[in-house]
C-alpha cells in the first residue's frame, strides 16, 4: 500500500461543553469522538499528538 493511498489522519483540539479540552481524532472518512478531559489546552494538544505519533509508526 503506498503512502497516497493511506487514509489522512487529522487531530483536531477542542474546548469541551464543561470547560475542559479534548481532542477528535479523524482518519480518513472515520471520525472518532472526542477523547480526554484536561484541564488545558496544551495537554490536549500533546495528547493528541502521541495519539497521531502512535497510529504513524503502526502503518
Amino acid at each position: 500500500m503506498s503512502n497516497e493511498s493511506k487514509p489522512a489522519t487529522q487531530v483536531t483540539i477542542e474546548k469541551l461543553r464543561n470547560g475542559r479540552w479534548g481532542f477528535i481524532l479523524k482518519r480518513g472518512s472515520v471520525v472518532y469522538p472526542a477523547q480526554g478531559q484536561f484541564a488545558s489546552q496544551m495537554e490536549a494538544v500533546a495528547a493528541g499528538q502521541a495519539v497521531l505519533k502512535s497510529l504513524e509508526k503502526k502503518r
